[in-house]
């Protein structure tokens, strides 16, 4: 099963792809906040007048180890995203599906850019990944979701793994009885998940990464087993590492150096890896070790 990633601009890597080829589309693409998306890598060590205060009143210095960066800005978003969402309605599967990740900002937009490519009678769902996290606005209702939108290829043919979907724990559980509370639910269109913790094992730093329990449940409820998933803005590879996990071959696609860098640290020792345009050796060097 082998596994390949890109490094490049994706649109003319999509166009060389076989049509049909693809099981499952994930993307992530910029949201358009017009800012650069900043992430910074810190470190602490213990020091007398240090910046910050620990258990029973130890003090730390803050030491920055790095930072990756990228600009959100485009003036013509729908426009740079048109082709390559033609290129992905173009690679799926007739049982295909893909899930559109974007924001409040620009959801509106896309939606009905992806009606026009995809078709009305093709949109699925919109789930709402909602999060409780972070600073909160006091000028208006604080935005704690993201919107995914759903679009199949065929509205009569498309894969959904209801089985595989994992269930979620019951809100009143007391008003359901005690098998169907030790069962659980399935999710619905609105789904509660924590962002990626600052001490999680799966953090790498890179800005705007998502969680993977959000892109587990993707990919077991839209990919067959031993399928495609592809992911042509693949930032820091977390579904990558969801189809992994799950017993799916996987494409990623990226043009952020720093991206890639991430990836190879995220893949390394995994063998059945075909990187093209990009040498994991060359910045880290135990990659195959």
């Amino acid at each position: 099963m082998e596994n390949v990633i890109y490094f490049g601009d994706n649109l003319p890597i999509l166009k060389e792809l076989a049509s049909e080829s693809v099981d499952l589309i994930y993307i992530d693409p910029p949201f358009n906040t017009r800012k650069v998306q900043l992430r910074t890598q810190i470190r602490t060590v213990r020091a007398e007048n240090g910046d910050r205060v620990g258990f029973q009143g130890a003090r730390y210095q803050t030491i920055p180890i790095g930072t990756k960066a990228y600009l959100d800005w485009f003036d013509d978003f729908l426009d740079f995203l048109a082709p390559r969402l033609r290129e992905a309605h173009r690679l799926l599967a007739e049982h295909g599906s893909l899930y559109f990740h974007i924001d409040y900002r620009e959801v509106h937009y896309c939606k009905i850019l992806l009606d026009s490519i995809f078709g009305r009678q093709c949109f699925l769902n919109e789930i709402v990944w909602a999060y409780d996290f972070g600073g909160r606005t006091k000028r208006k209702w604080p935005p704690k979701h993201d919107n995914i939108l759903l679009y199949v290829k065929n509205p009569k043919k498309y894969l959904f793994n209801y089985e595989d979907i994992e269930r979620i724990p019951y809100m009143a559980p007391g008003l359901v009885g005690p098998q169907k509370a030790q069962r659980g639910k399935t999710p619905t269109d609105t789904w509660w998940h924590t962002i990626v913790p600052t001490n999680a094992r799966e953090k790498t730093g890179y800005p705007t990464q998502k969680p993977l329990g959000i892109l587990e449940r993707i990919v077991r409820a839209s990919s067959p087993s031993g399928g495609v998933v592809l992911d042509f803005f693949a930032g820091s590879g977390t579904t990558g590492e969801a189809a992994y996990k799950w017993g799916r071959r996987f494409i990623l696609i990226d043009n952020n150096p720093d991206a890639l860098r991430v990836m190879a640290k995220r893949f390394k020792g995994i063998e059945s890896i075909r990187w093209v345009g990009f040498d994991p050796q060359a910045v880290l060097p135990e990659y195959l070790s």
